[in-house]
């Protein structure tokens, strides 16, 4: 006859339960599940959020720094040397055989100024057109200065005949300038015309500048014998001088009025 269940003897805790077929399937079928799977790898930075990939920021190194310049210093000296080929060998051409010589540049000596050897005279005239004509011109000085009347019939209001000379005696070199003032500029335009056409045919003819302003103009007429004669206007003022050809034109030229 059969005994009820009831509980072990001597208190002993009962068995455990055995798993079924069902659970016994389940369980062969996780392990080999687990078998099969990959195990995590680890963690790059970009699986973080907002992480980024560092591989490729790296600063370049010295070394290539000093290969950049190093390029582009050679490209800068191929630049150079090819243009300094061309201006050698193209233009100027300054390394052909057939180049054309450079001209010899142009040395301009410039003489000292003539020192008079002589005292000027005392002057006569008091006007302020006569002291404004000058003791000397050049190395030549006055040696006399008198009024003259020979322009009065063209209406001049005063005149002075002053003689230049570098020396004493027959020897020395002499020139006459008679200078004389008018009231108007039309007054003495005509009066130079006059006295341009009583010298003679001017062989050289041309402008007054003053402070690069026209202020009359001049005549250079041969009086024969070696000898000119210069007439040149400067507003109101007119004046003549009479010497030497060769030393003529060079009083006029110095001549500050």
């Amino acid at each position: 006859m059969s005994q009820p269940p009831g509980p072990s003897p001597a208190g002993r805790a009962p068995a455990p339960a055995r798993p079924s077929a069902t659970d016994r399937a389940s369980a062969a079928d996780r392990a080999r599940a687990g078998r099969g799977a990959t195990p995590p790898g680890p963690r790059r930075p970009t699986d973080a959020v907002g992480a980024s990939d560092r591989r490729h920021s790296r600063p370049a190194s010295a070394a290539v720094y000093r290969r950049r310049r190093l390029v582009v210093l050679v490209g800068l000296l191929l630049v150079v040397g090819l243009v300094a080929a061309l201006l050698a060998w193209v233009w100027p051409g300054f390394a052909r055989a057939d180049a054309a010589p450079q001209p010899a540049p142009t040395v301009t000596v410039t003489a000292e100024a003539p020192t008079p050897t002589l005292e000027p005279v005392a002057r006569t005239g008091t006007s302020a057109f006569a002291t404004a004509l000058p003791d000397t011109v050049l190395d030549l000085v006055l040696r006399a200065d008198p009024a003259t009347e020979a322009w009065t019939p063209a209406r001049a209001l005063e005149a002075y005949e002053l003689v230049y000379a570098d020396g004493e005696g027959d020897d020395a070199t002499t020139v006459t300038v008679v200078a004389g003032q008018w009231a108007t500029v039309a007054e003495a335009e005509t009066a130079a015309a006059d006295l341009v056409a009583a010298a003679g045919e001017p062989t050289d003819t041309g402008d007054v500048e003053v402070a690069g302003e026209r202020a009359g103009t001049y005549a250079v007429t041969p009086a024969g014998d070696g000898l000119a004669t210069v007439t040149w206007r400067n507003g109101t003022a007119v004046l003549q001088a009479t010497g030497p050809a060769d030393v003529v034109t060079d009083v006029y030229a110095a001549y500050p009025l």
